[in-house]
């Protein structure tokens, strides 16, 4: 289950680099038209989205021990998505040895900054820092 775990996050998460870098060359990030931005099918799909993502930030905060490491987090997830779940659950799958039960990867707690966070959090930041300039 590990090595499926594993294999499809990187899917999950090349694929959110790629479409994510596909649709940045054809627009700028805050480039949403208005009778899209207010069409009530975008409204339900980015609340939908930002829900999921407090729900998996739950995870992570019960897991994560530092509250350095759960802000991070919590910035990068909702700035990045599933760039950031994706990452999250491939760093998580990487400390878990294959032979190890699933559940070692669901509860096991860790302590320290969150490199991954802060590193992902700053670059949303550096991200929207770009997005909002540009608009």
């Amino acid at each position: 289950m590990i090595i499926f775990l594993r294999l499809l996050f990187l899917v999950v998460l090349g694929s959110m680099l790629w479409v994510t870098t596909w649709a940045s060359s054809l627009c700028p990030l805050l480039a949403v038209p208005r009778p899209v931005a207010t069409h009530p099918w975008f409204l339900a799909t980015m609340a939908d989205a930002y829900w999921g993502f407090v729900t998996f930030y739950v995870w992570v905060a019960f897991k994560q021990t530092s509250w350095c490491a759960r802000a991070a987090w919590l910035v990068a997830i909702l700035l990045l998505g599933n760039i950031a779940m994706a990452s999250y659950c491939l760093a998580e799958l990487f400390l878990v040895q294959k032979s190890e039960p699933l559940e070692r990867l669901l509860t096991a707690r860790r302590g320290g900054p969150g490199w991954l966070g802060l590193g992902l959090g700053t670059f949303g930041v550096a991200i929207l820092i770009a997005a909002l300039q540009r608009s």
